[in-house]
């Protein structure tokens, strides 16, 4: 069975880890760490999803093994990492909106980028060395969609993996509660200090905000979801030990798309974890690509480009300024005055005329006068049931396994 997105999806996916990417210069000089990793987590998704697309497109073969190790590694990591990143903004903004002083020193705002980095870098990593422990084995391949963590369904996979996205929504909604509650009672303050830090203005801090809410919207309820059908789609059995767990951990379990497409909840997961990268990476343009700082980068890319290649654009058109040619100036000669022969009709001889010339270096005594020129100007994924797992699959491995896709749908 063909994937019906394909070719749509690898081509939107890329594109939206470049428009997800392209705030990222501007926040960056900023020094706001929860977006720049909020952007570059998505954008790794996106890339990971889309080239996944394109090596098993109508295939289940584990043509790459070490691309699978690792592209199901970043799968696993993305399923925190975004949530994450978006408990950093909304930290950041209370911090922001119960400041004590108008001015905070560069050692608290390294300090600051330390622990929002150890959170949105940090708890991924730390996802991914739990994850192993109860990883049953290797990776699964899924036709059209590519290669898949595997987490065996035993009562020690929730805590370790399963519930970590929903703790971080949670812990988000808390400071997003806090942030709206503490600006509604300190505008005056709050409106003194973001007046005075130029890296943030009052319209960025309500577009994080505004980002940051959408997440949370999204994230935990869809988590939620996902672990609530891994817990009544198939039974969940007891840890027993680490040796059971990885008994046959080098084994890779291959799905044609007949099989896995047959299980409607299998693809409602697998679709819904493939398409949240990309509605995140939209979403994220839309709040922050569109703004004033954003214009503003764009015309000096563009600037930029023309230079280079020596044309002119429509803004350096407008506000070039005029260069207008220096007319001749004309100042009193030091010759003697003209005195004309007395006649009938002359003016009083007495009368002193002065004799003008022009002071021009380039012209000879004996050329005339020349007309005056004229004046010219030049213009310068979500919580994914691994529901082929969750309902009996055509595997040889015995044990039931749960979801670990949990890639969040904060934007959808």
């Amino acid at each position: 069975m063909s994937d019906p997105t394909y070719p749509a999806f690898p081509i939107l996916t890329f594109f939206a880890a470049v428009l997800v990417l392209i705030p990222l210069p501007w926040h960056l000089q900023s020094l706001n760490a929860g977006t720049c990793l909020f952007m570059i987590w998505t954008a790794i998704a996106c890339i990971n999803l889309g080239i996944n697309s394109i090596i098993w497109h109508s295939n289940a073969i584990d043509w790459a093994p070490v691309w699978c190790d690792i592209s199901s590694r970043i799968i696993v990591a993305v399923a925190v990492a975004i949530p994450a990143a978006s408990f950093c903004i909304n930290r950041r903004l209370y911090m922001i909106a119960t400041i004590q002083t108008v001015s905070i020193t560069r050692a608290e705002r390294h300090r600051a980028v330390i622990i929002d980095l150890l959170i949105g870098i940090g708890i991924p990593l730390l996802q991914v060395v739990m994850q192993y422990v109860v990883s049953g084995h290797r990776y699964d391949i899924f036709e059209d969609i590519g290669c898949y963590p595997f987490t065996y369904n035993v009562t020690l996979a929730y805590p370790l993996s399963v519930v970590w996205p929903i703790v971080i929504g949670l812990a988000s909604a808390v400071y997003c509660v806090l942030t709206l509650r503490a600006f509604s009672k300190r505008r005056a303050q709050f409106s003194e200090f973001l007046s005075s830090k130029t890296s943030l203005s009052p319209n960025r801090y309500f577009r994080l905000m505004a980002l940051a809410t959408t997440e949370l919207l999204c994230t935990t309820p869809i988590s939620l979801y996902g672990m609530i059908l891994n817990l009544t789609a198939s039974h969940v059995h007891p840890w027993i030990s680490w040796e059971d767990t990885h008994s046959n951990y080098s084994k890779v379990a291959q799905y044609p798309a007949l099989l896995w497409r047959m299980d409607r909840s299998s693809v409602i997961g697998f679709e819904m974890t493939r398409w949240a990268p990309f509605a995140c990476a939209l979403v994220f343009f839309a709040f922050f690509g569109f703004a004033d700082e954003a214009r503003r980068n764009y015309r000096q890319a563009l600037s930029a480009i023309a230079k280079l290649l020596r044309i002119r654009t429509f803004y350096s058109w407008r506000s070039a300024p005029s260069k207008v040619e220096s007319l001749p100036s004309f100042v009193a000669s030091p010759l003697p005055p003209y005195t004309p022969s007395p006649s009938k009709n002359s003016y009083n001889p007495s009368l002193e005329l002065p004799v003008f010339e022009i002071c021009k270096s380039d012209l000879s005594a004996q050329e005339s006068i020349p007309e005056t020129p004229s004046t010219s100007s030049s213009h310068t994924f979500i919580l994914s049931p691994h529901n082929d797992q969750i309902s009996p699959m055509p595997s040889g491995d015995h044990r039931p396994s749960i979801s670990l896709g949990n890639l969040p749908a904060e934007a959808r």
